[in-house]
């Protein structure tokens, strides 16, 4: 699959930003393959799948198959040195039971698989084409955020739902950015770094989309103007949640399909140069190991998110921090690290398109498409999910978006920037740290005086 910058959908370049991470390691735990041994492995995976042979030669075959997979896999990048913590806080919780721990440890184990996952997308994505790898992305993009946010689904704690996925827009847009434009400005301080409005611009207008979706229904229950008391905001909360998903899929098509020629490259060398790098790039492992390894990682991810969602609370209590801290900031911070190295990466590279696609194409994936979606599951699962954030939460939001889409309107970008975005962030964490919800009891004595 080709990925140029410039040219192919901000989606395609976010799924780049995700897949690519592995680069940004100094070196591997095993010396990396040239193309024609991994081009070699690959044909061997189809001459293995659908010719016939003695049962030693395909055994031994298939084991090297199976022994090349996991190296490939596993033992290609030294982040997977912290998936032992993923088994070790299953361990924990069932000896101990030290949910504080538990928290800390499966934060640390999720965070490799969130990165491989991403990895696994991106494999795939060069068999499937760039129409079907960019929807591939957008939906296994978020996958670690939305496996947590069903989890508390189940649990009914609708709180932490909408606190992890308003933390993680708010971290992909204030930190991911902005260390993106402050690393690539120190790099490249004597010019001015560029990127393309036209996909800014476009972002910036679902952002928008989603803070009015939000608003309304915060606004609502707050103004006590509801026709059905606690039913209206609702009501209003699904049918704006399928309005959202319908325009998120003709973002999708209008990305995908209607756009190709937005994306002119403003550096017609550069482009030259991206084509050649891809034409060199080779997938490197095969169709149905990606899926396998899709699956297993998605599996996994979901058996530990479960102990991570059942230690929140715990959590909470042993380590003196309020859930909301907890859910806006720490989820979203270690879940996404992989994801913020990469961003920091290519901006280091001047690919700024690229890492404008990882940050701000993630925080349009979360609020058009993770927020409606866990309305539309926790519908599904008569969970009383709205879009209500409360006051305080949607007023971060809306500024963080007013903030982001101001900085981002001359197509420009330099370490100040960056060092703003970083600064506002540490302002929203601060926030969050002293700011306790109030509980239903509470909530409901202020809607009714």
């Amino acid at each position: 699959m080709n990925y140029k910058p410039g040219i192919q959908s901000q989606l395609e370049m976010e799924s780049l930003g995700k897949g690519s991470i592995h680069e940004f390691e100094d070196e591997s735990l095993f010396t990396p393959k040239t193309d024609a041994q991994k081009t070699s492995s690959i044909e061997a995976v189809g001459e293995c799948s659908f010719s016939g042979g003695s049962q030693a030669s395909g055994d031994k075959v298939w084991r090297n198959i199976f022994y090349r997979s996991i190296k490939t896999v596993v033992f290609s990048t030294k982040l997977n040195l912290l998936m032992p913590f993923g088994p070790l806080a299953i361990f924990v919780s069932k000896l101990t039971g030290h949910n504080g721990w538990v928290f800390v440890l499966s934060l640390l184990g999720i965070t490799p698989l969130a990165e491989r996952l991403g990895y696994a997308t991106e494999q795939l994505a060069f068999y499937t084409g760039a129409t079907v790898g960019g929807l591939l992305n957008a939906t296994f993009g978020n996958a670690t955020e939305l496996i947590i946010s069903i989890y508390a689904l189940k649990r009914g704690m609708l709180r932490v739902v909408q606190q992890s996925l308003l933390g993680s827009i708010l971290s992909n847009m204030l930190l991911v950015l902005g260390c993106a434009f402050f690393s690539g400005g120190l790099v490249f301080q004597e010019k001015e770094q560029v990127f393309n409005k036209a996909t800014a611009v476009v972002n910036s207008g679902l952002l928008l989309m989603a803070v009015m979706g939000l608003l309304f229904p915060a606004v609502l229950h707050y103004t006590h103007t509801e026709v059905h008391f606690g039913k209206s905001e609702l009501a209003l909360s699904r049918f704006s949640s399928c309005v959202m998903l319908l325009a998120y899929a003709a973002y999708l098509f209008f990305q995908l399909k209607s756009q190709h020629n937005q994306y002119v490259p403003l550096n017609e060398e550069e482009i030259q140069n991206e084509e050649n790098a891809d034409d060199d790039e080779a997938p490197e492992i095969s169709k149905w190991e990606s899926i396998i390894w899709l699956s297993i990682m998605t599996a996994w991810i979901s058996i530990v998110s479960e102990y991570l969602v059942n230690a929140i609370e715990g959590a909470s209590i042993a380590w003196n921090m309020p859930i909301s801290f907890i859910s806006v900031i720490l989820l979203p911070i270690v879940g996404n690290a992989a994801e913020h190295a990469s961003a920091i990466m290519f901006a280091m590279k001047d690919k700024l398109d690229i890492s404008l696609g990882v940050a701000i194409g993630s925080s349009t994936q979360i609020s058009m498409f993770g927020i409606p979606f866990c309305v539309v599951v926790g519908w599904i699962m008569g969970r009383p999910m709205d879009l209500n954030f409360q006051l305080f939460e949607t007023a971060t939001l809306f500024i963080t978006v007013l903030v982001v889409a101001f900085l981002l309107q001359d197509g420009t970008s330099n370490y100040f920037k960056g060092l703003m975005l970083i600064l506002c962030y540490l302002i929203v964490a601060a926030s969050f740290f002293v700011h306790v919800d109030p509980s239903p009891a509470e909530e409901e004595t202020q809607v009714k005086t």
